[in-house]
């Protein structure tokens, strides 16, 4: 797969699905619950169609797994060497909650690993993306520029998510550290901001699905960073049944 030559065509689509979700921003919207208890809106289900359709058109023969698939079984997925992991609107909850927080997340997985990836955010009309040559970069008002990591600040930089301090066991993590800033940032987001520089860390205790995290992740290692489990693991993606990703470590440094 050579994504340099796909990439014109996901950032012209993932425009066209960001146009739509800003159409309904702000507006007033019905939300249903999900059975793991995340909302979810016409907006999300619209922008899984819209991505999904143009994927199975640009590439006929790579599966999908999108958040908003129906269910596939790991035995259908493990089949699988290579496939497009989406989320099509990641930030639903900042989304209806109107932080502007939200993003489209694309991924390519290839022998469980993240060899792509592509998040937009529509609000500030950016993109973030890796090149064959696992580079990141991004994009905006039409100006690209490179992304590299920083070195670690004083006090260092933490980003967690909006809803995740109560966790007992960020807090506790949270402790083991000497002087910190801690920013909340909803969404895949966090991994472009460490990727640009702007954070240095991003802890994740609470629950969080391989889509949420593929894209960021792989945009966060070809900036210079690295994401890993509690055993310092890269994160590996479809090894089993449950999409569940563990806890794991978003750092600007590996």
């Amino acid at each position: 797969m050579i994504f340099d030559a796909l990439t014109p065509n996901l950032i012209n689509l993932t425009e066209k699905v960001g146009e739509m979700i800003m159409s309904h921003y702000k507006t007033s919207l019905s939300v249903e619950t999900k059975a793991d208890e995340t909302p979810i809106t016409i907006v999300d289900q619209k922008a899984h169609e819209l991505i999904t359709s143009a994927l199975a058109t640009l590439t006929p023969d790579v599966p999908i797994l999108s958040e908003e698939s129906e269910q596939i079984d790991f035995e259908t997925r493990s089949s699988w060497d290579e496939y497009w992991l989406i989320d099509p609107l990641d930030g639903t909850r900042d989304f209806i909650e109107q932080t502007g927080e939200f993003c489209i997340c694309i991924a390519y997985i290839k022998n469980n690993r993240p060899i792509f990836g592509l998040i937009y955010a529509p609000l500030s009309k950016t993109h973030y993306f890796t090149n064959d040559q696992m580079q990141a970069f991004k994009l905006q008002n039409n100006q690209t520029s490179l992304l590299k990591t920083t070195d670690n600040k004083q006090p260092l930089e933490i980003v967690i998510g909006h809803h995740s301090f109560e966790n007992q066991q960020l807090q506790s993590y949270l402790k083991t550290f000497g002087d910190t800033r801690i920013s909340r940032l909803g969404s895949a987001l966090k991994f472009c901001k460490i990727a640009e520089g702007e954070f240095n860390h991003y802890p994740r205790f609470g629950p969080c699905s391989e889509w949420d995290t593929a894209a960021g992740g792989c945009i966060l290692e070809a900036a210079g960073g690295c994401v890993v489990d509690e055993d310092d693991k890269p994160l590996r993606y479809n090894t089993k049944d449950s999409l569940i990703s563990p806890i794991f470590f978003a750092s600007g440094k590996a």
